[in-house]
């Protein structure tokens, strides 16, 4: 976010939308939920922001969190218990 997008970011800050909100606004203007990004990515605060669309840019893809864990899907890392169903007959 930089002053394109609202005077409110007088330095440019990093944000992760999570949530575009359909609240009425004035036209070309719209709220964000989303978390404010230090300079390695992560999240460090979580907030409702106001900007024009017209100042907003993309700066890439968000990073696949299972990459920064070191976890794929669909493997397991250990022994999985099965649970025995009892039933009264």
């Amino acid at each position: 976010m930089t002053k394109a997008a609202s005077v409110q970011f007088a330095a440019p800050m990093l944000f992760r939308v999570i949530r575009v909100h359909d609240w009425p606004t004035y036209e070309g203007w719209i709220w964000l939920d989303g978390y404010e990004l230090n300079a390695t990515g992560d999240a460090v605060e979580r907030r409702s922001i106001f900007v024009q669309v017209s100042g907003l840019r993309a700066v890439g893809k968000a990073p696949d969190p299972r990459a920064r864990n070191g976890r794929q899907p669909g493997l397991v890392s250990g022994t999985v218990q099965a649970r025995t169903v009892r039933t009264n007959r």
